[in-house]
């Protein structure tokens, strides 16, 4: 008789894998006192500032689906997480989304200043690629293919695309296919990527790719109708960074353009695309979908 299967503890998936991604980062960025040291300081305050790690999470249980090795994987987990800090960086400084906190603590330019801030984010973005350069390469997924896989999800034509639409967005009304373009950039491509890059670590086959790359995508336009939602419905306490934002500057989002029960329906079909993306994994793929339930089910 087989042995019942015990239940997918995701608690201490987290825990555990965000303890890996912080070790290696601590080993791959330059220590505080490394010169100049404001730079490295500045770098390591927003990176270690408390974040769930995400990304380098559903990299981690993407590589874990298609049979990889976390170790093989790690490297790149780190990267995108690098790529991520340096994006929310960049976006709370007073030029773009002018935050005071982020992940419950002073931004990085209220601590450092908007020069020293600014550079931090070049830093990191950089510092992605030295990391990223350090994976290995696999039979199916050359080297060349990582590094093009980081640089196009965190270039212009995506992530830095996103941020300029969402910018050039500000005090328009937005239709709704507009506010998807800014949010499959801001928050979807780099999401995806790390799906697409954890498969990747484990040389996945075509099709494993592509499920992931449709999971990842969904997740990713679901998290930020979500994260919109939360925006009118939670606090600052609850949220950890400043809630109402969005309404006060009477910014384009989904709950402004849609209502907030039409948005709600917007994100639970977001997440049965996500989930249906997984059958091909057969049963593999439960790390991801416990992911998927913690960044999709939140409070709203």
């Amino acid at each position: 008789m087989a042995a019942k299967q015990s239940p997918f503890n995701l608690d201490q998936f987290l825990v555990s894998r965000t303890e890996a991604v912080n070790r290696a980062l601590d080993r791959f960025l330059p220590s505080e006192k490394t010169k100049p040291a404001t730079i490295h300081k500045a770098m390591r305050y927003s990176l270690f500032a408390g974040g769930k790690r995400m990304r380098p999470a559903v990299l981690l249980a993407a590589a874990q689906a298609c049979g990889g090795k976390e170790a093989a994987a790690l490297p790149l987990a780190c990267a995108v997480e690098c790529i991520h800090t340096y994006s929310l960086i960049h976006d709370d400084l007073p030029a773009m989304d002018n935050d005071d906190f982020r992940r419950g603590k002073p931004t990085n330019h209220k601590v450092f200043g908007e020069g020293v801030a600014v550079l931090a984010g070049d830093a990191l973005l950089t510092q992605a690629f030295e990391i990223a350069a350090q994976a290995n390469g696999w039979p199916r997924y050359s080297h060349q293919d990582l590094i093009l896989e980081i640089a196009k999800a965190s270039g212009s034509l995506q992530l830095v695309g996103g941020q300029v639409a969402d910018l050039e967005g500000e005090n328009k009304k937005l239709s709704v296919a507009e506010l998807r373009y800014i949010h499959e950039r801001k928050t979807s491509a780099l999401l995806c990527c790390s799906v697409r890059l954890g498969g990747m670590s484990a040389n996945c086959t075509a099709a494993q790719l592509k499920a992931l790359t449709d999971f990842g995508y969904n997740v990713g336009l679901a998290f930020q109708v979500i994260d919109d939602i939360l925006d009118v419905t939670q606090t600052s306490e609850q949220l950890g960074k400043t809630a109402g934002k969005d309404v006060t500057a009477q910014k384009s989002t989904y709950p402004a353009i849609v209502g907030l029960e039409k948005s709600r329906k917007i994100a639970a079909q977001l997440t049965d695309k996500a989930f249906a993306a997984l059958k091909i994994f057969q049963g593999r793929a439960v790390a991801l979908e416990a992911l998927a339930e913690f960044l999709l089910k939140r409070d709203k």
